[in-house]
């Protein structure tokens, strides 16, 4: 099994370019199941889990694949679907494959979906889904771990989410677009990746309005089409690789992302004293100081993201001072704890916030990865520890993280893949 092995050796300096973000890419690839014709993503991450939902759209019977000319291309066409059933051997392996119930109910009128899989983080029910889609007249049971979904043709309705759910906005949003008349999404999530699912659903046909605010309106229509769409990029893998700058006291620049949609990650960079300019399309960190402590609390868009929580916790593990980590998203967020306590690291966990006392340097040490993110906090903990860290069970990281060592090499880091 591959490990990653790490050795702090100073500040990281240079410019990278940050992949297609993956929540969009495997939103979008469950759109494509909508459309008529092939749809073609471009600037598409080569990740573990976009490798799955490209198992299972080949599962549905769809011609799915990587576009033989453009290694960051994927070419989708839903006209060959045998199949409205999704595995559970597939499902398991991640969270986002559940949004091919909502296309597939919608274009075939029967979807059979195993409940999902993923990462280990916290309870997060499909019941919000379901809901949703019972709103728009769906019949839904679930039968020995599937979701089993019918109906002759959705019927607008108003959907009102008791929380807000990020896939389950989506879910909905897509399976509204071929429904019978309008339908109206309260308590939306506002997070870019449901606002770039709306654009390109609109270019495929759909009418949609409000994508970005709580309240999104969509009219059916009776077709979509397939597009062309290149993929936003990453704002996590963006917010890491800063991180990972502020941390060993660097000069970092990202390439290829929208600063807006990193306004709250950037504003508690900035409070740890980094110096940040930004452009169209890039963002340049300056550390010239040790970290400053904080407190955030993790929150939907445009709150600071969970999934920025355990990078910033690994930064603030050398911050002069103390600070309070709040995890409000997922509950079960802070399994990278015990791994960062390991590495000398002091943090006191209190209910859903850690304690965390800044300490002059880290130690390597032999530590384990939990979840994709917890993996990229150890990374960016080990770059700034003094001697080898030795991070294990990495295949986490491959999930959401394309060439994580290659980029951060590059940067000047020394970090090393073995298997």
């Amino acid at each position: 099994m591959d490990r990653i092995i790490v050795r702090g050796n100073g500040p990281l300096r240079g410019d990278v370019a940050v992949s297609g973000s993956k929540n969009s890419s495997l939103a979008l690839m469950a759109a494509a199941l909508l459309g008529r014709g092939e749809t073609r993503l471009e600037n598409v991450p080569r990740l573990r889990d976009v490798s799955a939902m490209l198992e299972i759209l080949r599962a549905l019977g769809t011609q799915a694949d990587w576009d033989p000319e453009d290694d960051h291309a994927v070419r989708i066409d839903a006209s060959t679907i045998r199949s409205p059933e999704a595995p559970y051997d597939l499902v398991r392996k991640m969270r986002a494959s559940f949004l091919v119930l909502g296309p597939l109910l919608a274009r075939f009128g029967l979807a059979r979906v195993s409940e999902p899989g993923g990462c280990a983080i916290g309870v997060r029910p499909v019941d919000q889904h379901m809901k949703g889609l019972r709103a728009l007249g769906a019949k839904l049971s679930l039968d020995h771990g599937y979701v089993e979904a019918s109906a002759a043709r959705l019927l607008g309705g108003n959907v009102v989410f008791d929380m807000t759910t990020v896939n389950g906005t989506q879910n909905v949003m897509m399976a509204a677009c071929l429904a019978e008349g309008e339908t109206v999404i309260e308590n939306a999530a506002r997070e870019p990746e449901v606002v770039e699912l709306a654009d390109v659903l609109q270019r495929m046909g759909a009418e949609i309005r409000g994508a970005g605010s709580d309240r999104i309106v969509i009219q059916g229509v009776e077709a979509l089409r397939g597009v062309t769409h290149r993929v936003a990029g990453d704002r996590i893998e963006a917010g890491t690789l800063l991180a990972a700058g502020l941390t060993t006291g660097g000069d970092v620049s990202v390439r290829g992302v929208d600063p807006g949609t990193l306004e709250s990650t950037l504003d508690k960079l900035r409070e740890c004293g980094a110096r940040i300019e930004a452009d169209a399309d890039s963002v340049r960190l300056v550390a010239e100081e040790r970290p400053r402590p904080l407190s955030v609390t993790t929150a939907p868009f445009p709150g600071f993201p969970t999934d920025m929580q355990a990078q910033l916790m690994a930064t603030l593990c050398i911050a002069e001072g103390a600070s309070v980590v709040t995890e409000r998203v997922f509950e079960n967020r802070f399994m990278h704890v015990p791994e960062l306590q390991r590495m000398g690291a002091d943090i006191t966990l209190s209910g859903r916030s850690a304690h965390v006392r800044g300490v002059a340097r880290l130690s390597g040490a032999q530590v384990m990865a939990t979840d994709l993110r917890a993996s990229a906090g150890l990374v960016v903990a080990g770059l700034a520890a003094e001697g080898d860290t030795v991070i294990h069970r990495v295949y986490h990281i491959d999930r959401g993280y394309e060439r994580i060592e290659e980029k951060l090499r590059h940067l000047g880091a020394e970090i090393r893949r073995e298997g």
